[in-house]
């Protein structure tokens, strides 16, 4: 209502019924002055008047002078009153402006919003005074309270190595050097103790990493690691950092590891496969023996097995049985050689034994005339 006082009086000064020269009164060129009755009128002097013994004397300030002098804070004409009518003066408004900088600091660091996926950690000069759930937190101004938003719904991934260029050498249990590509994901449980517990939870996570998966490695022959031990090397690499980073008490949950890539470094690639292949060959090879092996042992049971039976007909009738495996000897001999079978009572002086033979035709030649 101040301030709407002071423009009403200025538009009832802008507006009063007073002479239309804007320099007031002044000296009167005719000799009429209308103030004083000397000639110098009760306003400033019209810069413009020439002075009744023609010369020019020191100017006076004029009206326009005046009111940026009483709008500045200067007093009147004498009296020392504003220049504006219920304008607030220096004083006042330097209060309001710093009343309205503290409105603002008490805005800005008293209320807090938290996203659904955030919680406010809230201190009290550097110490834990509470956590602020998701919506809008009301605290003490700073620097009596700071809060830090920490995500607890974010899912982070880190990658070893992360250039995917790079190699990741690591020593096997036999030895062995490998080249592995793996990635670990985790979050934040406790936003309390990550906040606090540990300085650099990143950096923490990364060598806790490194560290399991090199124990679970060098446990681990070279055929386990790059073949079917990876699912076991992950399982263990995810229990031992839990382990842990759960006694850094870190706030931090493993959510999972996986092995992308192990193989062989590039400086004994060539030579790797060939000993792979060389293993592979191995393999094969002890497959078919074994297979072998099965054959003549099934083949060696059964011939047990037959003069088992026989035996036990033998004990029977041994007379018989002894010639019936005469003849089945013979037969089996006799049935694929060539033989003449010569009747008694007569023997012959000679026999052609080569006329019981029959020579093999020769085989007929391409293109011969028949």
């Amino acid at each position: 209502m101040t301030i709407f006082s002071g423009w009403r009086a200025r538009i009832g000064i802008m507006t009063s019924d007073g002479p239309k020269n804007p320099w007031g009164p002044g000296n009167d060129p005719t000799g009429g002055d209308g103030g004083d009755g000397k000639g110098n009128g009760g306003g400033p002097r019209n810069p413009w008047t020439v002075p009744p013994a023609g010369k020019r004397g020191t100017p006076g300030p004029s009206a326009l002078d005046e009111l940026l002098r009483r709008a500045r804070g200067g007093g009147g004409g004498g009296g020392g009153r504003p220049g504006i009518p219920g304008a607030p003066g220096p004083r006042a408004l330097w209060s309001i402006g710093v009343g309205l900088v503290i409105l603002a600091w008490l805005l800005l660091t008293s209320i807090h919003p938290i996203g659904p996926q955030q919680r406010g950690v809230v201190t009290w000069f550097g110490s834990y005074a509470g956590t602020l759930e998701p919506g809008i937190g009301i605290t003490l101004p700073a620097p009596i309270a700071d809060v830090t938003r920490v995500d607890v719904q974010a899912i982070r991934t880190e990658n070893f190595p992360e250039s995917a260029d790079a190699e990741n050498l690591t020593l096997t249990g036999d030895r062995n050097i490998i080249n592995m590509s793996y990635s670990v994901r985790w979050s934040i449980t406790s936003p309390e103790d990550f906040v606090f517990q540990i300085a650099e939870p990143r950096s923490t996570v990364r060598a806790t990493a490194e560290s399991a998966m090199r124990e679970a490695v060098a446990n681990m022959s070279l055929d386990d690691a790059i073949g079917a031990g990876r699912p076991r090397i992950e399982a263990q690499v995810q229990n031992r950092m839990q382990q842990i980073l759960d006694e850094y008490h870190s706030g931090i949950h493993i959510d999972g590891v996986a092995v992308n890539r192990a193989v062989a470094p590039a400086a004994v690639s060539d030579a790797f496969k060939d000993v792979t292949a060389a293993t592979t060959d191995a393999v094969a090879l002890r497959n078919t023996a074994a297979g072998y092996a099965q054959q003549l042992i099934a083949k060696a049971e059964g011939e047990a097995g037959q003069f088992d039976r026989v035996y036990v007909q033998y004990k029977l009738a041994p007379e018989v049985t002894r010639r019936r495996m005469y003849y089945e000897t013979m037969e089996e001999v006799l049935g694929k050689s060539d033989k003449t079978i010569v009747e008694t009572p007569g023997v012959l002086p000679y026999l052609p034994l080569g006329a019981g033979r029959r020579a093999p035709e020769p085989a007929a030649q391409p293109g011969a005339a028949k």
